[in-house]
């Protein structure tokens, strides 16, 4: 077992270390604690990270929390999971701060130019990568197709989209059924009632303390957490639509340079929630309500992490035995398939052309309006594409040329 300062300096090792998205992350844990430490054999990585898979919320934060929790229990898991978080928080506290006081100025756009154009490389590199996986059970190319037609073409819910999904491959799973779990003891109950207590208890503080905006935000990224199947770029779209075209708390511009930006930091991509977050309460009321919204919008996200790992984790290999979850990851991952190209879709739309538009009618998918096309974005793309498909460079490399592109054809 690992003393306690063994963990600190691995754990913070991975949090400092964790650019390009999950799957650089995670294997970046494997080397560390597979290949290096040898904390955990090659079945127990995999076991926990089927198991993660199978939870809302970002899978490599809570591989990370699964690994500490099974090192040193319940403050294994708290370190692991607060360090593998907390670098990109402190970065992404600094980005909003920055862009809510320069985001609109000339040279910051034409910068920001080059990361967005950079991430719609990054975006439909995912999807090209999750389609081998997404597409191998029967029916999943409908499912895959359905779900980018219902976000696409008549705006469904992104819940809605998600549940249908895990209900179709939970009624249509096949194998033998196994023995169900028996109940829960005691200890885990109380454990999932501490830590729902914990998470859900801004809510009614916010409410009595008459704080709309915040209450607003705290309710949002908690119905978020529970709904965030298949990573982050699966529930982006989710969320654009809903702070932008519902809530209207930022522009599509905004949250494309929130994607953008998220993309330049360590830690979990999901912590675009708190960028989004931060933003809305700087506009709303300045630096103060900007850091309360920040502290907030990490906490609703973030929280339930913890939740899923504490409560969840002992019974790992009676969850993962169960043919109906099996079913039901499986039809989940093909519905996100969808989902990702839906947002892959939306992203190159705010970031080729300056102006979209939506017809009126039940069937109402973003189209561009094509005088407002941006050349100069396209030729980020096409740059972006040769660093990272074509050279195979690093994320953090790629976006600081095509930044420094854009900031030259600007």
């Amino acid at each position: 077992m690992p003393s306690l300062p063994d963990l600190f300096r691995t754990f913070g090792r991975i949090g400092l270390l964790s650019f390009g998205g999950p799957a650089a992350q995670i294997a970046l844990m494997h080397r560390v604690l597979v290949e290096e430490r040898g904390w955990l054999t090659e079945r127990q990585f995999l076991s926990a990270l089927s198991f993660c898979m199978l939870l809302p919320g970002p899978e490599a934060m809570q591989l990370c929390t699964y690994a500490g929790w099974r090192l040193r229990g319940t403050a294994g898991g708290l370190i692991a999971g607060a360090l593998f978080v907390l670098p990109g928080a402190l970065v992404i506290a600094a980005l909003a701060a920055l862009y809510a006081l320069y985001g609109t100025r000339p040279a910051t756009e034409a910068l920001l130019l080059g990361v967005k154009a950079t991430v719609i490389v990054i975006v439909v590199q995912a999807l090209v990568r999750l389609r081998a996986k997404a597409l191998q059970a029967p029916g999943a190319p409908v499912i895959a197709a359905l779900a980018f037609a219902a976000l696409y073409l008549v705006q469904a819910p992104f819940p809605l989209v998600i549940g249908a999904a895990a209900l179709w491959g939970w009624r249509s799973a096949q194998g033998t059924p196994h023995p169900a779990p028996p109940a829960e003891s005691a200890r885990n109950l109380r454990t999932i009632a501490v830590w729902a207590a914990l998470w859900l208890a801004p809510l009614p503080l916010l409410a009595l303390a008459g704080q709309d905006l915040l209450f607003d935000l705290a309710a949002f990224f908690a119905k978020l957490a529970v709904v965030s199947f298949g990573g982050a770029y699966a529930v982006l779209a989710y969320m654009a639509q809903e702070v932008v075209e519902i809530r209207g708390w930022l522009s599509p511009a905004q949250m494309a340079d929130a994607l953008g930006l998220a993309e330049t930091t360590p830690g979990p991509l999901i912590l675009v929630t708190q960028f989004t977050g931060q933003l809305a309460g700087h506009f709303a009321g300045g630096p103060g309500l900007a850091a309360a919204a920040s502290l907030l919008t990490l906490w609703m996200t973030f929280t339930p992490c913890f939740l899923w790992i504490f409560a969840f984790a002992p019974h790992l290999e009676r969850l993962l035995a169960r043919p109906a979850l099996q079913g039901a990851l499986s039809a989940i991952t093909a519905a996100v398939l969808g989902v990702i190209a839906n947002l892959s879709l939306w992203f190159a739309l705010n970031v080729l052309f300056a102006g979209t538009t939506r017809p009126e009618g039940w069937l109402s998918p973003v189209l561009p309006r094509i005088e407002t096309f941006r050349p100069e974005a396209l030729a980020l793309a096409l740059l972006a594409a040769v660093l990272l498909l074509g050279l195979k460079r690093s994320i953090p490399l790629t976006l600081a040329v095509t930044a420094g592109a854009g900031w030259a054809l600007g």
